[in-house]
C-alpha cells in the first residue's frame, strides 16, 4: 500500500562521494544541495516542492549508485556559492539582485543498507524510465517518474 502523499515527486540527486558523501549529510542531517552548474539541472531544482524525495546517487566511485533517500524540506533557495569569489562554483555573472542559480535544502531520511549499483538499475528500468542508466547521461539533478520512484523503494532494505 502506497502511504506516500498523492502530489509528491521524486528526484535523483548526484554526488561524488570524494565531494559530499550520504555519510556527510548523515553527520550533518540536513545540507544545501549547492554547487550545480547546468541549467537543466537547475531548473529541475526549481521545480522541487517540500516534502518531495531525493534519491541520493554516488557518483564518479566504483560501483556507482543509490545509497539512500533526502526529503526535500527548502526550496527557491539562492546558491550562495555563485558569489563566493574563493569557491569553485562562483559566477561572476550572478549578482545578489539577480541570481543565476537556485537550490534547495534535503535532510537525510534512510541510509540503504546495500548501495542499488549502477548495473542493478540498468537491470531493472529502461533508460527511458530512468534517465541515470542512459549511456552518457552526466547531468546531476534529473526528475524520477512516480511509479518508478515507488519500484526503487520497494527495491531496498533501509538500516535501522
Amino acid at each position: 500500500m502506497n502511504t506516500q502523499p498523492a502530489n509528491i515527486n521524486y528526484w535523483l540527486l548526484k554526488s561524488e562521494p570524494s565531494s559530499y558523501s550520504i555519510a556527510d549529510l548523515q553527520r550533518e542531517g540536513n545540507t544545501l544541495w549547492d554547487g550545480v552548474r547546468n541549467y537543466q539541472a537547475r531548473n529541475f531544482l526549481r521545480q522541487m516542492q517540500v516534502g518531495d524525495l531525493g534519491f541520493f546517487y554516488h557518483s564518479n566511485v566504483k560501483p556507482p549508485g543509490i545509497v539512500g533517500l533526502m526529503g526535500i524540506i527548502e526550496v527557491g533557495v539562492t546558491d550562495p556559492t555563485q558569489f563566493d569569489t574563493d569557491s569553485p562554483y562562483y559566477d561572476p555573472k550572478a549578482a545578489p539582485d539577480a541570481p543565476r542559480w537556485q537550490t534547495v535544502r534535503v535532510e537525510l531520511l534512510q541510509i540503504w543498507q546495500e548501495i542499488v549499483a549502477l548495473d542493478t538499475l540498468k537491470q531493472h528500468f529502461r533508460p527511458e524510465e530512468l534517465a541515470v542508466v542512459q549511456r552518457g547521461n552526466r547531468l546531476s539533478v534529473m526528475p524520477v517518474a512516480v511509479p518508478v520512484g515507488q519500484r526503487l523503494l520497494e527495491m531496498v532494505q533501509v538500516i535501522k
